[in-house]
């Protein structure tokens, strides 16, 4: 497994408060944001300073800690900042988990040991969800054998505690010499694409070529890719996933095409108690992020927008869905439990 080409990191903890750096401002401008309150990290996780279903839960965790710290001993107060935290972005299922394993965990010790513990363990879960991704990354590189790879939104580093999970696998893949091209989808209304994907892949020293979501058809006709590979926010029991706004769209073109159709998430992502995609919460955010750009009118005076950010693929139009814990191809109801059933 190649474990190079991984510059990036989207958190850092450092004298007592959250480092975040600002994804909203790249490839510009890299900035970091000091946070020393979780009403502070709280913004970042619903502004999309921080966004990806691991890094959310991630930042989420290292909240708790700031909350715990600023409860003073009160449970009431560390609860609705943890509540104040989890309802930042409510289709992420690693932000509703981050936060209850930290709630679980301060429920077991006195309240002077709150900050102490949480910290220790929102440590270890920045470390665990690294050495995840390159778990994924070994797993689903192997099912690469050669050709280009279309991917779509960003799930590398600035997604994850670092490495990545869709991104991870490309780049292993890469340095493993298992495929020829990237090919990134520039992931419209925020640009994820073009604006984080390609700038990992360029600092990390891999070619990348973008593309507008609309010339898919015409990329996956051509016969170079031979995977889609993409990440996820939540996924149900039967195997359908909720991910970034164009990939259901993606994977009807790759069944179309022949192209196989990979996601990859680590399995805190994996929401068992949730039965289908059509029980997925789905975030419909502000008009104005279809009608402006960079803070300028695109649309004319006067329309509307329908802003969903996420949609849900049928497990069906899915080859395989690729965890630390292992891979599901063809996933179903049987297979999803099979291997996650226990959580």
């Amino acid at each position: 497994m190649s474990t190079g080409y991984d510059q990036v990191r989207p958190l850092r903890w450092e004298n007592d408060a959250l480092l975040m750096l600002d994804q909203r401002l790249l490839p510009a401008e890299e900035r970091w944001l000091e946070l020393r309150d979780a009403a502070g990290v709280a913004e970042g996780i619903r502004s999309m300073a921080v966004r990806g279903a691991p890094a959310i839960g991630i930042a989420a965790a290292y909240g708790a800690v700031l909350a715990a710290r600023e409860a003073g001993g009160e449970w009431a107060r560390l609860t609705s900042a943890l509540e104040m935290l989890g309802a930042a972005r409510p289709t992420a299922v690693n932000l509703e988990w981050a936060l209850q394993h930290m709630r679980t965990l301060a429920e077991g010790v006195p309240p002077g040991e709150w900050g102490q513990t949480l910290l220790a363990e929102a440590h270890a879960l920045h470390e665990a969800d690294v050495a995840a991704n390159r778990s994924m990354g070994q797993f689903g590189g192997a099912l690469i054998e050669g050709g280009a790879v279309l991917t779509h939104c960003n799930t590398g580093s600035l997604a994850t505690g670092g490495y990545g999970t869709a991104l991870g696998v490309i780049r292993s893949a890469w340095g493993d010499g298992r495929i020829t091209k990237v090919y990134a989808d520039e992931t419209r209304p925020w640009l994820q694409g073009s604006r984080l994907t390609a700038w990992e892949l360029v600092r990390d020293g891999i070619p990348v070529s973008l593309l507008c979501e609309g010339a898919a058809a015409s990329l996956l006709a051509g016969g170079e890719v031979s995977w889609v590979v993409v990440g996820a926010d939540r996924i149900a029991a039967n195997g359908d996933v909720a991910n970034k706004i164009g990939t259901y769209g993606l994977a009807v073109l790759a069944r179309h095409h022949g192209v196989r159709f990979m996601v990859v998430a680590p399995t805190s992502t994996i929401d068992m108690q949730t039965t289908s995609g059509a029980d997925i919460p789905i975030e419909v955010r502000a008009e104005d992020e279809l009608l402006s750009f960079a803070g300028k009118p695109v649309a004319a005076e006067g329309a509307g927008a329908w802003n969903p950010v996420f949609d849900v693929t049928p497990a069906g139009l899915i080859d395989a869905i690729v965890t630390e814990a292992g891979i599901v191809e063809q996933p179903d109801p049987a297979g999803m439990h099979q291997l996650f059933g226990s959580r």
